[in-house]
């Protein structure tokens, strides 16, 4: 511990030794540095604070009538790109700077140093954004951060119009689209319907449905023919027969054959829908129609072949006037059922094309409901994109200015104080530095411990300077100018501080 605090007191006092090089050292590095600080620019800063109001009362009330934009996201996005080459390159158009600039290399900087010199500050939470920028110029400092807060503004307005307008416009196109599509498939599925009108089933009746009406129908006709075919044969029977017709009744008709062969002709119907004419149960079916007719035709065979005596008189008559009744009636069945065999023949041979139809006029169905439901919403977005248009254009964003940029009567920078004050600090440490090193180019040995250490042989003995009072008189008077040296140093120091203030 002694030796070190030996070397220390070495040091010390050999850098003591130097002390008036630490003060010119220290003078002339302040001086050079006040200089250079006091040489510096001023700048002048402008700034401006703009509250952002994106609470509209409109956002409730319309919220499931139109499309509301996330307001708060826009501003911000609008804050962050504030500062994007285009804005800044607008804005030195407002303010006239493009004017310095001759050159795209001398533009680049100019963008450059702008957007350097530009900055911008506020929080989303508060809605509070601020502006600000420094140059030399005072004037055109302030006017600068009012072309930047107009455009903040015009921008977050301007871009939200601008895409209502973008979107009602592309879907004023996509409906036009849609029109002629829709246009088309209507075209399309009228010319379908017309071509297969007969095939296509009613509303609410499928082609099988329709085809069954038709066989019932068809049965009836020929049940109702037949039925006509008795009276007229039971007529003629009468008109032939020689007894009174109050003698002798007409023979009544096999009903029962005429059951079985209404429903023998269902079941045949019932077998073709299903199965080809080949199948075994078609052809049993067929075969016992047959049977079940020639039976019919042998028992009214016999019954014209047994006739009776005639009737004469007005009972002639009005038999005569029946049975030409019935021949009517029986010529108008016959038509009738020839229409409904016609009609269920044609359907039957279409059985085999109406899976395609109907799948057909399905997709033509469907393709429309597409179309039309598509058009619709269109139609539907058209209008909300148009009250969100409108919207924009009554100012769902307020922007109110909080600070309006002002033309600075003070400069902001530099801070003089601080370099100053660095300044005074880095003398004081280059003097200290500069014995420092000079005190190890010029080393003196100041005590027999550091002669003892470096040279490494025994000091037998030491002389001592004895001072008198005029030496130490002067001594003094160099350690009080020495003093004076760093006093004046800090006096220029607080004199410049106050100067600048």
């Amino acid at each position: 511990m002694e030796d070190f605090a030996n070397k220390i007191w070495s040091e010390l006092t050999g850098m003591w030794k130097y002390r008036w090089w630490a003060a010119a050292i220290s003078w002339a590095v302040f001086v050079a540095a006040s200089v250079l600080i006091l040489l510096l620019p001023d700048t002048y800063q402008a700034s401006a604070r703009v509250y952002v109001d994106t609470q509209s009362i409109l956002k409730p009330l319309l919220s499931n009538m139109a499309t509301i934009p996330n307001l708060d996201q826009q501003v911000f996005i609008m804050n962050r790109s504030l500062l994007s080459r285009t804005n800044i390159e607008k804005v030195i158009r407002m303010v006239h700077l493009d004017t310095t600039a001759r050159t795209p290399k001398e533009m680049e900087k100019l963008v450059q140093n702008v957007t350097r010199d530009i900055k911008l500050g506020g929080t989303g939470r508060e809605d509070i954004y601020s502006i600000s920028y420094n140059h030399r110029n005072p004037q055109l400092a302030r006017d600068l951060v009012q072309a930047l807060l107009t455009t903040f503004i015009e921008g977050s307005a301007g871009e939200k119009k601008q895409d209502s307008q973008q979107a009602v416009s592309f879907i004023e196109d996509q409906i036009r689209m849609y029109e002629q599509k829709l246009a088309g498939a209507e075209t399309a599925l009228k010319e379908f319907k017309i071509k297969y009108a007969e095939v296509l089933p009613r509303e609410g009746m499928s082609y099988a449905t329709k085809l069954k009406e038709v066989s019932d129908a068809l049965d009836q006709a020929q049940l109702e023919m037949r039925e006509a075919d008795q009276t007229r044969t039971a007529l003629r029977r009468q008109l032939a027969s020689d007894s009174p017709l109050s003698e002798q009744p007409p023979p009544p008709a096999d009903t029962e054959l005429d059951r079985r062969l209404l429903v023998l002709h269902r079941n045949l119907d019932s077998l073709q829908m299903q199965f080809t004419e080949r199948h075994p149960d078609i052809v049993s079916t067929k075969r016992l129609i047959g049977e079940l007719e020639e039976r019919r035709a042998r028992e009214q065979a016999n019954v014209r072949v047994n006739p009776t005596r005639r009737i004469s008189g007005p009972v002639m008559q009005q038999l005569s006037a029946s049975l030409a009744e019935a021949e009517a009636t029986y010529a108008a069945m016959g038509a009738r059922v020839s229409e409904y065999a016609r009609r269920h023949a044609k359907l039957k041979a279409m059985l085999r094309t109406v899976p395609e139809v109907e799948s057909q006029l399905t997709g033509l169905n469907r393709d429309y409901q597409v179309n039309k439901e598509n058009y619709e919403k269109l139609i539907n977005r058209r209008e909300a994109a148009r009250l969100s248009e409108d919207l924009n254009s009554a100012g769902m964003v307020k922007f109110r200015i909080i600070d309006a940029p002002v033309v600075p009567k003070k400069p902001a920078g530099p801070n003089r104080f601080l370099l100053l004050s660095v300044a005074l600090v880095l003398a004081l440490a280059a003097g200290v530095v500069g014995v420092l090193l000079l005190n190890r180019l010029r080393p003196a040995f100041m005590n027999q411990a550091a002669l003892r250490e470096i040279t490494g042989l025994p000091v037998l003995g030491c002389v001592t300077l004895n001072r008198n009072t005029v030496q130490r008189t002067r001594e003094m008077r160099g350690v009080y100018a020495w003093s004076l040296a760093f006093g004046a140093l800090a006096l220029a120091y607080a004199g410049m501080i106050l100067k600048i203030r």
